[in-house]
């Protein structure tokens, strides 16, 4: 089974489990978010609800958790660092530097992107872990995994972006993560709280991002990984890519896109 955790829902596709894993169950369920200091509590709290219709096969479960739980950086190539603590080390700086004393205390972990080239650093507070953990034994399923959501999307789809240029935008309700790459290489990682209608000015979103990052050379290739399709009409001079659903997926299953990363 896999769950995404995001902050007013839960989203669920079970597998009946064989050689051939087939999708059995699909939820989308609503929760009432929490304040922001604990934003993904209600979500948590309601997991043992969740895995109920299935607790009698005992599951396991991976978690994908939503991109607002989790801080990135990105830690650029550093061929001095040789073990994975010394790259940990220099994770948590960057974090720190960014996000202040709190990120002393989050769990990380690293993704490589490319050869020598940068990896991302994914911080997530250890309570929201400590949580999942519990809400999980206690419907007597087993945690497989817990991922972010922006590290399940590209590892699902990175060998179809490959060495291209493009911006990566996976849209969550209410948050984007952009992030821009050139030649497989990761230039820039952020996270864009938006508005149910930001779509109509998408083009802008982008080129405001170029600006910020005042890179000379403009991009039009886009990969999206998104729960609603999108309109590329609407795309003003963008060349979209949905790779949402890949290896035939039917195209109903796309509200699914966090749980099926």
């Amino acid at each position: 089974m896999r769950v995404g955790v995001a902050p007013n829902r839960l989203i669920v596709a079970g597998y009946q489990r064989g050689v051939n894993p087939r999708l059995v169950r699909r939820d989308i369920i609503e929760v009432e978010p929490a304040d922001a200091a604990t934003a993904w509590q209600a979500a948590i709290d309601a997991l043992p609800a969740a895995l109920a219709p299935s607790r009698a096969g005992k599951p396991e479960v991976s978690i994908i958790l939503s991109n607002c739980f989790v801080r990135y950086a990105l830690v650029p190539w550093n061929p001095t660092l040789r073990t994975e603590a010394e790259w940990l080390a220099l994770a948590r700086h960057r974090l720190t530097t960014v996000h202040g004393a709190a990120a002393e205390h989050w769990e990380l972990r690293l993704t490589d992107t490319v050869r020598m080239g940068s990896l991302i650093a994914c911080g997530v507070e250890s309570a929201l872990l400590d949580a999942l953990q519990a809400k999980v034994t206690e419907s007597r399923a087993t945690l497989n995994s817990v991922q972010p959501y922006l590290i399940a999307a590209f590892n699902r789809i990175r060998t179809k972006i490959g060495q291209e240029s493009c911006w990566l935008v996976i849209e969550e309700p209410g948050c984007l993560m952009l992030a821009r790459i050139r030649g497989g290489h990761w230039l820039s990682i952020r996270c864009r709280y938006v508005d149910a209608n930001w779509r109509a000015s998408f083009a802008e979103i982008l080129e405001r991002e170029s600006a910020l990052l005042a890179i000379d050379e403009p991009c039009k290739r886009v990969v999206v990984h998104t729960p609603t399709a999108f309109d590329t009409d609407a795309s003003s001079g963008y060349q979209l890519r949905d790779l949402t659903l890949i290896g035939g997926t039917a195209a109903n299953y796309q509200p699914l896109a966090m749980a099926l990363a």
